[in-house]
């Protein structure tokens, strides 16, 4: 996060310069946090749930837009994508770890595609030894049996 609230995603592969999200693009919710903490938990609202709409943001060119939306459709309400974060006890913290999150979730999601596999046949004598470990196999189950009444 920078001093004037947009939100940084730092370089990876497919964002060499990294991304700027501007503050206007990203919703912010407080609400109460669930699970234990005392009184403090019934009268602050620390649970930061934030959202960025994919199909509107500037910050994304239209191949990352593409991409992003592809990649992220189980996460997405239509074309928001939202996190929460309530792991930790003040709003500013999990302001944090929330921005964190949706920096990461999009900078995965905006990686390229890894290079598909080149199809390779096993070499002979990976296939001979594939064979003789088949063959001892057998011999040591064979050894196993019941003897015969001859």
């Amino acid at each position: 996060m920078t001093s004037d609230g947009h939100l940084r995603v730092p370089p990876g592969p497919g964002l060499p310069r990294g991304l700027v999200i501007a503050a206007g693009d990203l919703v912010e919710r407080f609400s109460r946090s669930s699970g234990p903490g005392g009184q403090g938990v019934n009268t602050t609202d620390s649970r930061v749930q934030l959202s960025l709409d994919l199909a509107t943001t500037t910050a994304l060119t239209d191949d990352q837009r593409r991409r992003a939306l592809d990649r992220l459709r189980d996460r997405l309400a239509g074309t928001v994508l939202t996190v929460d974060a309530s792991e930790h006890r003040s709003q500013r913290r999990n302001r944090a770890a929330a921005r964190a999150r949706i920096a990461t979730l999009l900078r995965d999601a905006l990686a390229p595609a890894p290079p598909s596999r080149r199809a390779t046949r096993p070499t002979r004598g990976s296939q001979c030894r594939r064979l003789d470990a088949k063959r001892r196999r057998s011999e040591t189950k064979a050894g196993r049996a019941r003897p015969s009444a001859d």
